[in-house]
């Protein structure tokens, strides 16, 4: 103890020695000296002004004694062989700075130099500023760039700028996605398929049509009415947000959206007939715009089909120029969507032949981090043709779906609302970022997701998807393939390795079983899960 006191009063008197020293030199410099007297002397200045002017030759005189010290140091690398500081320093506001005071030091004054050196050091301290800022902006436009191009790069993620517009007015629009295998041959899976979306306002009528394509329309928001032409029978539907509409290719249909106020958004997830990935709307019931198909026959075909003089058939044709999407009358919009009852109208009476409302089955899977409704074809029937299970998820803001992936099906998301981020494990994409694991390679695929952002995974695919922490991210789901379709949990209460025997575990993850199933037995929650972030504000910690 004795020793300890005796060495920390050695380092205390060593200290204020060299503090002293310091102080005897700072008051023998000159130009400090020089520098204080001229602050003292200045009769402009007031008391705080001078005050202020001396505090600056304080930080002149420690800068100087820095810059000193340096070029001692540089002294020293020279004579060991380390060549001159200035050779070596890539610093170029540092170099600007040491030719300014270069250029001081022959000004004639001490007070002149000071305050030309007082400059170069303002100078050098907003050309460091500039540098950092510029360095910072590099950096972010650098990983911008980075993350635009895997964007770019990745085939599985269309935004709104990717739909192409085939209908837009005042009173509407109708927008596809191209051809999904014009993005990437790796959505060959998805030849035969496209995807739209329907947006009608208040208060309007969309024309009579027909598809050359069986689709599956899902009614994302608002209500109205759609009507079917079933071989002789009129069949109406008032449909609402969450119901399924199952539309045979060359089924005659048209909608109407009786709302005063809100737009009726429909997703349609279409199968073409004819031409593989490509369909087409006819309109019988038209004119100029839409134009009928009535008038591609010559007019005696027309006028002996229709037992009607030529000219009273090109005033028929010739009136409508109002578009696919047009504004009706109060009476006409209500009349159009209080159609006839009949036996096949629901949800009047019976059950439908077309439609089904996803919200009124129970949840499949169900917590506070999310909810995911399921329906297939044993729940309607029109689906089991299409071989296509439509599903809806909505996660709470800062939740994340589990890792999964499906066996068979290629899922088509559809952000209906929200925004959030998704990750998909590829091995058919090469990357800078690569995980392997034996002779597969992975690639993670990252992207933001937001409102109408459309997202393919393909069958066999990891895949994860978060919400944000500020709203909650709501999806429609198309999966083709679904008939013996099993989708297989990668975490969570069920997930596959805790089927697995403990020594297949050992083996595969070369560990003791019994880590490996503390870890995959931790997570209690199934299919949603508290995100990322969320676990970081609730727990202090992403993991433990």
């Amino acid at each position: 103890m004795a020793m300890n006191r005796k060495l920390c009063l050695t380092v205390f008197l060593l200290s204020v020695l060299v503090l002293c020293a310091g102080l005897a030199l700072a008051e023998k410099d000159p130009e400090l000296q020089q520098c204080r007297h001229q602050c003292k002397v200045q009769r402009q200045f007031d008391g705080e002004q001078k005050e202020r002017c001396l505090r600056k030759c304080e930080d002149y005189y420690k800068e100087k004694r820095q810059r000193e010290q340096e070029r001692e140091g540089e002294r020293t690398e020279e004579e060991w062989g380390g060549g001159s500081r200035e050779e070596q320093n890539t610093d170029e506001p540092e170099k600007h700075m040491r030719q300014c005071q270069k250029q001081c030091d022959r000004q004639e004054g001490a007070q002149q130099r000071m305050l030309c050196r007082l400059r170069c050091q303002e100078k050098y301290r907003r050309e460091k500023e500039g540098e950092r800022e510029h360095n910072k902006h590099k950096k972010e436009s650098r990983e911008e760039e980075e993350q635009q191009q895997e964007e770019e790069e990745n085939p599985y993620v269309f935004e709104q700028h990717h739909f192409i517009s085939r209908v837009k007015s005042e009173h509407g629009q109708i927008v596809v996605l191209p051809k999904f295998t014009q993005r990437s041959k790796l959505l060959r899976g998805l030849e035969n398929y496209r995807l739209g979306i329907i947006v009608a306002n208040p208060q309007t009528f969309l024309t009579p049509s027909h598809l050359d394509a069986d689709g599956v329309f899902f009614v994302s928001w608002g209500r109205g009415t759609i009507t079917l032409i079933r071989e002789n029978n009129r069949e109406s539907y008032n449909v609402q947000c969450g119901d399924i509409i199952v539309i045979r290719a060359g089924t005659p249909f048209y909608v109407v959206n009786p709302d005063d106020n809100e737009k009726l958004y429909i997703v349609q997830f279409v199968r073409p007939i004819n031409l593989p990935g490509h369909y087409e709307a006819f309109h019988g019931a038209g004119g100029e715009n839409p134009e009928s198909f009535l008038t591609a026959f010559s007019w005696e075909i027309l006028e002996a089909a229709f037992k009607t003089p030529r000219d009273r058939l090109e005033r028929l044709f010739s009136e409508q120029d109002q578009g696919v999407i047009m504004r009706g009358s109060k009476e006409q919009i209500r009349a159009l969507s209080q159609s006839e009852e009949g036996p096949s109208i629901w949800p009047f009476a019976g059950e439908s032949r077309s439609s089904f409302n996803l919200f009124k089955k129970r949840p499949s899977q169900s917590n506070n981090y999310g909810k995911l409704f399921e329906v297939d074809y044993n729940d309607f029937r029109p689906l089991e043709d299409l071989d296509i299970m439509v599903s809806y998820a909505n996660m709470t803001k800062g939740a994340m779906a589990a890792p999964f992936y499906n066996s068979r099906a290629t899922k088509v998301a559809v952000v209906i609302a929200g925004e959030g981020y998704i990750e998909i494990a590829c091995p058919h994409i090469s990357g800078s970022s690569r995980k392997t694991s034996g002779s597969a390679t992975y690639q993670k695929i990252r992207s933001r997701i937001r409102t109408d952002t459309v997202v393919v995974v393909p069958a066999g695919h990891p895949v994860v998807t978060v919400a944000s922490g500020n709203q909650n991210l709501e999806a429609v789901c198309f999966e083709i393939n679904a008939e013996g379709n099993i989708r297989y949990p990668l975490a969570g209460r069920r997930n596959i390795f805790k089927v697995m025997e403990r020594e297949a575990k050992e083996l595969a993850f070369n560990t003791k079983g019994e880590e490996v199933e503390r870890i995959f037995t931790k997570q209690d929650q199934e299919f949603f899960f508290p995100g990322p972030k969320w676990q970081h504000q609730q727990e202090g910690r992403a993991y433990e």
